[in-house]
């Protein structure tokens, strides 16, 4: 994959990448599926170059005949992505949440944010696709928006609020929203005939308006702080409580304040509110839940190897930090695991 197209994003700790698309790559191989599509960087479709149509990273369209026998893991993509279902049914989920797409269906992902098509296996039918890089790397960024995107600044400004703010991803096609995307098919199957970027980039507008106006028509609850500095300093909690790498990283307040782009006072201030206590003590908590976990499931392992595999550099303060928290050594809270039956 080129430097170019491997865009990475920090979410606290963590640095993502995109999807690499393997199983779709595999399923067109097989024959399990017809795609046609227009890619940059590692998509499957017909390459183009990166000043066609920008910030479209990829647009198209699979069909898939009877069952199938794969599906999309749990994935993340650089950019808006929107997706419209023709025919079929499919299993869809975003986060933590489980949907089942019917036809008319289209659904909303933001920039990174974590889905998966399929349960495990899709199913039959016609998805249709765009995936449009707005610069986004941190939570908190600005969406940039491509300069061919003619809505008003009004009506850009609103679809940014109702694209960033909500959280329902799956919505009812409006007959425009479903004749955008078959426009945008034949133009995909046509390419790279006269005139085509052109007429797409009539139709992506054509497609956008129509998706403001079907998020108006539609609206549900907005959360503003899916976008907020705190919602920085949540993902990075998060991060730490669920990615040991995260865990292990000798981290300073200084250091987790720059992570999330704050300051010092204003990320700790976030902590509390929160954790309900600062950031370096959050850590340790975390550390000292890595701990517990590996005295149970480990019982033979070294305490000080387990120490210091869960980010603490001397086995004294571990031990110290650990009392202080479960009411018992370590050794001792392994033995009463053991005893009761918890190993």
């Amino acid at each position: 994959m080129s430097a170019a197209f491997d865009p990475i994003y920090r979410e606290g700790a963590m640095r993502r990448r995109v999807d690499s698309c393997g199983p779709q790559f595999a399923a067109m191989r097989e024959g399990k599926i017809r795609l046609q599509a227009l890619t940059k960087g590692h998509y499957p479709g017909i390459k183009i170059g990166r000043e066609t149509i920008p910030g479209i990273n990829s647009i198209g369209h699979w069909s898939g005949v009877g069952a199938q026998d794969w599906g999309l893991e749990a994935h993340r993509n650089e950019g808006l992505e929107i997706t419209f279902l023709e025919t079929g049914a499919m299993a869809f989920s975003v986060e933590t949440k489980n949907y089942e797409l019917r036809p008319g269906h289209f659904t909303i992902t933001r920039p990174w944010q974590l889905h998966q098509l399929g349960a495990p296996n899709i199913g039959p039918g016609m998805l249709h696709w765009l995936i449009l890089d707005l610069g986004v790397r941190r939570p908190n960024q600005e969406w940039q928006w491509p300069s061919w995107l003619t809505l008003t600044d009004a009506d850009r400004r609103e679809l940014t609020r109702k694209l960033r703010q909500n959280e329902n991803p799956v919505w009812e096609a409006s007959p425009e929203v479903a004749a955008t995307f078959s426009g945008l098919m034949e133009c995909v199957a046509r390419w790279p005939a006269a005139h085509l970027e052109s007429r797409m980039i009539n139709l992506l507008n054509r497609l956008f308006l129509a998706v403001l106006v079907a998020l108006c028509e539609q609206q549900t609850h907005h959360n503003p702080q899916l976008t907020s500095r705190r919602r920085t300093v949540e993902l990075f909690l998060r991060d730490l409580a669920g990615n040991a790498a995260s865990r292990t990283r000798d981290w300073t307040l200084e250091e987790m304040a720059r992570a999330c782009g704050l300051g010092v006072t204003a990320f700790s201030k976030y902590c509390r509110e929160i954790v309900n206590t600062g950031g370096i003590a959050y850590l340790n908590h975390c550390r000292l839940d890595q701990a517990a976990r590996a005295l149970r499931a480990e019982p033979h392992r070294n305490i000080t190897e387990i120490a210091f595999g869960c980010g603490f550099h001397s086995s004294q303060y571990f031990a110290t930090t650990f009392k202080s928290r479960f009411r018992l050594s370590p050794g001792n809270y392994r033995r009463r695991a053991f005893s009761s039956g918890t190993i």
